[in-house]
């Protein structure tokens, strides 16, 4: 059971209300009917995730970010929905669970996740060694920044998911 009671988008008023009619139009998934009880909060969440998608990195490789850490830290809500949305960013299903596991064929995401799951490891405290990988697999720093970011933004998803015990509304992940 959600610990943070959801805000209907129906029921929804205030700057609520105008997130669900405006950039939430017809996406009323769970987890933003519980972030809506404090728009400042679904306000950042939607900042962020839209400024990022502006950024250099590319869809498939936002989304190793999303499930590599979602998988580690247990967000089943963050994995399903990640699932879904790197599918349908041209993810086979096959890539999500390497994402999942951390282990990638294509040598690019490879370092991506490897790269991620470094920083959530040690804390954000990456060596350069780590870095030194990230780098020589074509990563620059704007790559290297926009990552962080992006781990940012999965900290919060998860932790809130973690907190709330949002009920998953997306196709279950497969097992791994």
């Amino acid at each position: 059971m959600a610990t943070i009671t959801p805000i209907d988008p129906a029921a929804a008023t205030g700057r609520a209300k105008e997130i669900f009619e405006g950039p939430l139009k017809g996406k009323s998934f769970n987890i933003f009917k519980a972030m809506a009880v404090a728009p400042a909060a679904l306000d950042a969440y939607l900042g962020m995730s839209g400024a990022l998608s502006k950024g250099v990195l590319t869809p498939a490789e936002r989304e190793v970010i999303h499930l590599s850490l979602g998988q580690a830290r247990s967000c089943d809500y963050c994995v399903a929905a990640h699932t879904a949305i790197g599918k349908g960013a041209g993810m086979t299903e096959a890539q999500t669970i390497e994402a999942r596991k951390g282990t990638m064929a294509d040598p690019r995401l490879n370092a991506m996740a490897k790269f991620v799951l470094q920083l959530e490891e040690k804390k954000g405290f990456a060596s350069e060694a780590d870095v030194a990988a990230f780098r020589k697999a074509g990563y620059t720093d704007a790559h290297l920044a926009e990552t962080i970011a992006h781990v940012g933004l999965a900290t919060f998803t998860n932790y809130f998911n973690h907190v709330n015990h949002t009920p998953v509304d997306f196709p279950p992940a497969p097992a791994i």
